[in-house]
């Protein structure tokens, strides 16, 4: 999306759904929302993003976008405690990706200060997991930390490694919540969410969210 950036309006409530939106449909969402904070605040932007298969085809088409990425930061909503040229790693692919269009990312291991989320994008699980909070490791609205290592249980076997990730607090410190959701079983168990009918870590996401949240499908 070119030109003169549209500025959203907050608002509460149910998360909208933007129903079969395709990948460049996303990426043209992000750019446009981003285009908006970069041209209305001063200094430097902070955005989350998850890791994963689904996220990096939209972060491609948001690489190739016009976007000043020179001022933005992004901050992996977790990793898989690996070094950054491990296969798992999520930091490492981000990091390949972006930076040479001039975006810094971060590194979670190393970081304490977390910043204040322009937007924070997320994935969830079949389980209600979002980031690295599994149901196990029952996360907290009002955890005093903003980033925890921790295991699942179980442990994903395609991924078998402990965690490092944002928790809800941090997460919720955002202008935006964004999920992209893929699969039947997946809305089933976000629609529940929403609707107040589970305990699951993206319920109690969802229920402590003030700010706007939209839901790709």
């Amino acid at each position: 999306m070119r030109g003169r950036p549209f500025c959203y309006v907050r608002s509460m409530g149910q998360p909208t759904i933007m129903e079969n939106a395709d990948t460049g449909t996303i990426a043209q969402w992000i750019e446009a929302r981003l285009a908006c904070v970069l041209a209305t605040q001063v200094g430097p932007v902070a955005i989350t993003v998850p890791g994963g298969s689904t996220p990096f085809p939209i972060l491609e088409e948001l690489a190739r976008s016009g976007l000043d990425w020179s001022r933005i930061t992004v901050w992996p909503g977790d990793d898989r405690i690996v070094p950054e040229t491990h296969e798992a790693s999520n930091t490492g692919r981000i990091r390949a990706l972006l930076e040479p269009v001039g975006a810094e990312v971060v590194t979670l291991t190393i970081m304490e200060q977390v910043p204040h989320f322009a937007l924070a994008w997320l994935g969830m699980g079949a389980d209600g997991h979002i980031a690295s909070l599994f149901p196990n490791t029952d996360p907290k609205a009002d955890d005093p930390q903003k980033i925890r290592r921790l295991t699942p249980d179980p442990l994903p076997p395609e991924a078998p490694f402990d965690r490092i990730t944002l928790t809800i607090p941090a997460l919720l410190d955002s202008d935006a919540l964004m999920f992209v959701i893929r699969g039947d079983e997946k809305r089933a168990v976000f629609d529940a969410a929403a609707r107040g009918e589970s305990d699951l870590p993206v319920a109690r996401l969802l229920r402590s969210a003030r700010q706007d949240v939209t839901c790709f499908t």
